[in-house]
């Protein structure tokens, strides 16, 4: 098992959860604007090694995500800025390039900060 990309939850914004309907989460590195940064989770911005698959794994906390379409701008945009959207829909075709697409899932804001994520490979 390799990880890809690892990385912590430092903060959530007050308005998180009005994105769990649409079964999306955002993440930014500490940098987000204000505005945005109300509906993000606030993470640490790493490196990622090697590139991200359909097939590869997102791990939120304990629970496990297979990951079903990469957008063609989901590293670029990690490394850069800690910023891509999280679609649990189950989507196999990116229809936007900053979107990593998983599986279709019900998500829940009980994630904390110092929660880790990571996209490992099997």
């Amino acid at each position: 098992m390799l990880t890809k990309y690892e990385t912590k939850i430092n903060k959530l914004g007050p308005s998180v959860s009005e994105f769990l309907g649409e079964k999306m989460f955002i993440l930014f590195g500490d940098n987000a604007p204000i505005e945005l940064a109300e509906y993000c989770l606030l993470i640490d911005v790493n490196p990622v090694e090697g590139d991200i698959v359909v097939g590869d794994i997102l791990k939120m906390g304990e629970k496990e995500y297979a990951i079903t379409a990469v957008g063609d701008a989901v590293k670029k945009n990690l490394v850069s800025l800690g910023h891509i959207t999280l679609k649990f829909d189950g989507s196999q075709s990116p229809e936007l390039p900053g979107t990593l697409y998983l599986e279709d899932a019900n998500i829940t804001a009980d994630i904390e900060p110092g929660s880790g994520i990571q996209i490992i490979s099997k």
